[in-house]
């Protein structure tokens, strides 16, 4: 396994397409080299996208990352047997997209899954961009 960055790269080139985040969206992240180096670096300023790096040997800076991982380890890397990489490449986007964006319910969004929450969050977002209607009797 290396750190090469094109791997990084290009997961995030396939989450700005899949997501479409807003400017000012920040991406928080540790210090690895893959999300240090110029060509990622500059895939989130062309993005709007704002790097967020928590300091070196603070893992408490990077905790809703940390969480990830560990929900990711506990409830489909330790409960699967890869056989493949292809394992791996059809299992890893399915539980992302399906079970944890989808269905998992996440206590610090209020017991509803990622998906719902920024569906809410973007409704509401249109709601308070557009003008307020009155009601005049």
């Amino acid at each position: 396994m290396t750190l090469d960055a094109s791997f990084a790269v290009e997961a995030l080139k396939m989450a700005i397409e899949q997501r479409r985040p807003t400017i000012g969206c920040i991406h928080h992240s540790d210090h690895g080299v893959q999300y240090a180096c110029k060509e990622y670096i500059d895939v989130l300023k062309e993005h709007g996208i704002v790097s967020s790096m928590a300091k070196q040997g603070n893992p408490y800076e990077n905790a809703n990352a940390e969480s990830f991982f560990k929900t990711f380890k506990y409830e489909e890397v330790h409960l699967n047997d890869y056989q493949t990489i292809d394992d791996v490449i059809e299992r890893v986007p399915y539980f992302i997209e399906q079970v944890y964006n989808s269905k998992r319910l996440h206590s610090s969004l209020g017991y509803v899954p990622p998906n719902e929450f920024e569906a809410l969050l973007n409704v509401n977002n249109l709601a308070d961009t557009q003008p307020a209607l009155m009601s005049f009797q």
